[in-house]
Order: C-alpha cells, then sequence, then structure tokens
C-alpha cells in the first residue's frame, strides 16, 4: 500500500474538517474524502473485459479481491495518458460496490473543513458529467471534490461488477 503524506492543511480545530485524499488526473488536483478510500495501490496493469465501456480499463486483482478499474483521464474527458511509476489505483467503495481510480498520482492527505467546500460553478455541473460535487479554496490551491458514486455508477459497469 502506497504510503500517504499527511498535511494540516486546515487550523487543527477547524469545526467539522474531515480528511480527504488527494489525487491529480491531467494537471488538476481532486479530492475524495477518506471514509470513501480503503486503499492505494500502485498501478500493474489490468486484464481488459469485452464489452466494458471505454473508460474501465478492466479488472485487476487487489489483496485478493477482483476490483473494476476506471481510467478517470478517459472519465472525464481526457486522452488516455502514459503509464508512469506515479501512477496510483485509488480503490474506494460505494456501498457494496468497490472500484479502483486509476489516477496520476496520489501521495497526500488533508483537512477540509465543510466551510472550504462551494459549489461548483454551473457549468461544471451541466457540461462536466456532475462529476463534481464541490470545490475547495485551500491557499493558492484549488481541488475539485469528485462525486465517487457518479464517477462509478453513472453508467453500467456491465460484466465487472
Amino acid at each position: 500500500m502506497t504510503a500517504l503524506t499527511r498535511y494540516g492543511a486546515v487550523d487543527e480545530g477547524a469545526e467539522g474538517a474531515t480528511l480527504h485524499v488527494v489525487f491529480k488526473v491531467d494537471g488538476c488536483e481532486y479530492v475524495l474524502p477518506s471514509h470513501t478510500v480503503l486503499q492505494m495501490e500502485s498501478f500493474t496493469g489490468a486484464t481488459p473485459v469485452p464489452g466494458a465501456p471505454a473508460f474501465v480499463l478492466g479488472i485487476t486483482q487487489i489483496r485478493g479481491r477482483i476490483v473494476p478499474v476506471v481510467d478517470l483521464r478517459l472519465r472525464f474527458g481526457a486522452a488516455r495518458g502514459p503509464v508512469t511509476l506515479d501512477n496510483r489505483v485509488v480503490v474506494g467503495q460505494e456501498g457494496d460496490r468497490i472500484v479502483g481510480l486509476l489516477v496520476d498520482s496520489a501521495r497526500e492527505v488533508i483537512k477540509i473543513a465543510p466551510a472550504q467546500l462551494k459549489p461548483p460553478p454551473p457549468i461544471l455541473d451541466r457540461q462536466g458529467g456532475g462529476f463534481v460535487k464541490a470545490v475547495a479554496q485551500l491557499g493558492p490551491r484549488v481541488m475539485l471534490l469528485v462525486d465517487f458514486a457518479k464517477v462509478i455508477g453513472e453508467e453500467p459497469l456491465h460484466g465487472v461488477d
């Protein structure tokens, strides 16, 4: 499992601040609440599944569990990126569904207070597929809170559940 670096992005006393895993996709920073993330692994490849949507790379085995892997670059409408040593599979859970998200890099955990999360601009909501739940501004950094359920559930993942 990849070690995460913890940063106190907000005052330790900030009311209701929760931990979020930070990851990068196509040059942008995104976050997921840490309670959604089960683990993070290096990407070693995936077995393609016939008939799966193009953004589903296939399935992989992570700690004895078969997990579908969604390429977030493709899911977000960007071009497939090169496979590097920095790539990670962020394994998350929504209800009974466990899915890995292939990201460019992920090595940080930060605290975000609810007051730091703002609604996304309307154009993101209308034209961005609804994948962004909120926007967090932490000093000079802008991070997008991913709607994990929407990313993994908007289209059926035929044959990989």
